[in-house]
């Protein structure tokens, strides 16, 4: 598989998932309240952590496609709105399935806001950043939602697995 295929596959399938807790979140109590939760004070709120989730794939495709694509600085106050953020990202995924990434040892320059820069190259870019930063703010918001009381499980993280179960034969 190649690696943009790869990376884009697994960006929508989990931003799929995310997409399904924000909708049982919305039935929750707490309603849009929960984007204000935390796990601990020093870290983003959920708000955040979906923000930065959905801008991780297009600064992904700025760095190895070169896809122009400006990350959003503006958090969402409702549910419906971070929704709608996904539904957006995951559209933009889909139009960059037939995009070329630069070649796996291709040089990658990105830069955080806090001045640190990084050289590396499509591949370690991919593997080293591009996903696990993904991850983790995922990770973060699934986390920050069960503690919150969502009812969330497993099957709700990867439920983009059902399309490959194995039916059992009829009786």
């Amino acid at each position: 598989m190649q690696t943009n295929t790869l990376l884009l596959t697994t960006y929508d399938n989990l931003l799929g998932s995310l997409d399904g807790w924000l909708a049982k979140a919305a039935d929750h109590e707490s309603g849009d309240a929960l984007l204000d939760a935390k796990l601990a004070e020093d870290m983003f709120p959920l708000a955040r952590q979906i923000r930065f989730a959905c801008n991780l794939p297009g600064e992904a495709m700025a760095g190895v496609a070169g896809v122009a694509y400006s990350s959003s600085d503006i958090d969402d106050t409702t549910l419906a709105g971070a929704r709608e953020r996904i539904a957006a990202t995951r559209a933009l995924i889909a139009g960059w399935q037939s995009t070329p990434f630069g070649a796996d040892d291709a040089p990658v320059e990105f830069s955080l806001a806090n001045g640190m820069t990084f050289d590396l190259h499509t591949e370690s870019y991919v593997r080293d950043w591009a996903l696990p930063q993904f991850y983790f703010h995922l990770m973060s918001a699934y986390a920050i939602l069960r503690a919150a009381g969502v009812p969330l499980g497993k099957a709700d993280y990867v439920g983009f697995m059902f399309r490959y179960l194995r039916q059992p034969p009829a009786a």
